[in-house]
């Protein structure tokens, strides 16, 4: 990203459109529709300290300087790390920063999670996401998996509780199926869902239309897949060569276009690579460019 695209557009992510969850409640919150994902900011197979923590601080606060107001994190994401640096970098947060995290997965070494749904660690995990984040209520609180070994109303119901004891303002779901999250609005309201979404694994696009029809909110994660379909020689090749867009912010363009309940939250640990993500708000496809990559998944 050079500095003069910089200039020219100093917060390209108001370009991606704004999204209000929760339309009609006290705590109704308008972000726009392009976020980011601090999943990354931690060690290899998101464990421990990152290699540069820097870097890292820099970058969480590159994402809010052009535009971000949505941060998507976990306690599970490092575990702590993540939230810890989120703190450093921008506590006393700025005015309308939305800050999302979640519970429910637990660590035991790099790359390895393992869910715990039982209320009573999910309320202190919450509260420990509150004391890391330096937050007096958490804004966007999400039950990262549904533990199969915990009744299922009893995660809701907790999740439930946290709302109205003031230290929860909104709820949403993570990898869940349309049956799983209309079981849950049966006891919380659910304003966002979290599922594996992207150009080449479209396999929540139920979820995404459920969503969609409800005015829910719907976060894809790993919304940047791309690998093999980069080729000069592919489809996702002829659009990036059109538009003049890296593969990255082609994919993220299409999510964009895909939904306007969709959120996506690119995650990166490099300042480069967050202002290239954030660039891509102001990516505009066009409708045979759209065609062609809604057609590389119905080819695969």
């Amino acid at each position: 990203m050079t500095d003069s695209n910089t200039a020219r557009s100093p917060k390209p992510v108001r370009s991606s459109g704004t999204f209000t969850m929760g339309v009609g409640t006290a705590a109704a919150t308008t972000v726009h529709r392009l976020g980011y994902g601090a999943m990354q900011i931690t060690g290899t197979g998101i464990w421990g300290d990152p290699a540069d923590r820097d870097e890292c601080i820099r970058t969480v606060r590159r994402a809010v300087d052009m535009g971000v107001d949505l941060i998507d994190t976990a306690d599970s994401y490092g575990p702590e790390v993540s939230e810890r640096i989120i703190y450093e970098a921008l506590h006393p947060y700025p005015d309308g920063l939305i800050i999302a995290t979640k519970a429910g997965l637990t660590r035991q070494g790099p790359g390895q999670w393992l869910p715990v749904g039982r209320p009573e660690y999910l309320r202190q995990q919450c509260e420990l996401s509150m004391r890391r984040l330096g937050l007096e209520r958490i804004d966007l609180f999400q039950l990262h998996r549904i533990d199969p070994k915990v009744p299922a109303d009893e995660q809701f119901g907790l999740l439930a509780d946290l709302i109205t004891e003031g230290k929860v303002a909104q709820v949403g779901l993570s990898q869940v199926t349309v049956a799983e999250l209309e079981a849950a609005r049966k006891v919380v309201p659910v304003v966002a869902v979290q599922n594996l979404f992207n150009l080449t694994n479209r396999s929540s696009a139920d979820v995404l239309a459920h969503c969609e029809a409800e005015g829910i909110g719907f976060i894809p994660w790993f919304p940047v897949a791309s690998g093999a379909l980069t080729g000069p020689d592919t489809p996702m090749g002829s659009v990036v060569a059109e538009t003049g867009a890296t593969p990255s912010q082609v994919a993220l363009a299409w999510l964009l276009h895909r939904s306007p309940v969709m959120l996506p939250i690119p995650g990166t640990k490099s300042v480069a690579h967050v202002e290239e993500n954030c660039e891509a708000a102001t990516l505009q496809l066009t409708p045979e460019q759209v065609a062609v990559l809604d057609a590389i998944h119905d080819a695969s």
